[in-house]
């Protein structure tokens, strides 16, 4: 009985410690009887050089062994992914969004507060994806700090990124490779900038978001998801 019990304890240690580090947790035992894993995108998306240690990150290298992992675990039934990211390093987020396209196991995301700039493409890459009424997503143009070098290569390299993003974009939403530029060209929304943001049901009424709804419905989503490929 004391060993039971101290087995269990480690075990809810070990839980804590997961969603501490990395915020991730996988659910089981739970009212669905599926083997979920959950996965959380937040602050921003850090790439090869390190943030600034009072910045929330979400760290690729975590990341990706982490999907990796999830679609070799035979166990693991589903994804569910939540995000509250302001963007980051464009490379990285692709990096990320490829891996959970790819995977052969049903996924949902789901924006909580925001998902912005490379989040977008984050927000799209699961089979089914939702927003809350109040989230944001912000589309604009690819941009860079630092210093920028202002020649030719320099712009062709920053449209081809800006392709690539538009290109994942569009193949994993219904939105039109156009619209998702006009978003990203406007000029009236965001103040002397260009971009657009798009609130809840915005982002579901431009076609880059397949529903607005909250955690109950994502969980509800994922499992119907689920008992389709049992």
């Amino acid at each position: 009985m004391g060993e039971e019990k101290g087995a269990n304890e480690e075990k809810k240690e070990d839980v804590n410690e997961a969603i501490k580090e990395y915020g991730q947790v996988e659910l089981k035992d739970n009212l669905s009887d599926h083997h979920i894993y959950l996965l959380s995108i937040i602050g921003e998306i850090e790439g090869h050089e390190c943030l600034p240690a009072n910045t929330k990150t979400t760290k690729y290298e975590h990341v990706l062994p982490r999907l990796a992992a999830i679609e070799d675990d035979k166990e693991v039934e589903g994804v569910l992914l939540l995000l509250n990211t302001v963007g980051g390093d464009v490379e990285s987020g692709l990096a990320i969004a490829e891996m959970i396209a790819s995977l052969s196991k049903p996924t949902v995301s789901l924006v909580l507060g925001g998902s912005h700039s490379i989040g977008v493409p984050l927000a799209v890459s699961t089979d089914f994806s939702m927003i809350v009424k109040s989230g944001t997503m912000v589309i604009h143009p690819v941009r860079m700090n630092g210093t920028v070098i202002g020649a030719q290569p320099t712009y062709d390299y920053f449209q081809q990124m800006q392709d690539r993003i538009i290109g994942f974009i569009t193949t994993h939403c219904s939105a039109k490779k156009e619209r998702i530029e006009e978003l990203m060209m406007n000029t009236q929304m965001l103040t002397k900038d260009l971009g657009t943001i798009l609130v809840g049901e915005q982002a579901v009424e431009e076609g880059i978001i397949d529903a607005t709804g909250g955690i109950s419905d994502a969980f509800r989503k994922l499992n119907e998801l689920i008992e389709k490929t049992n």
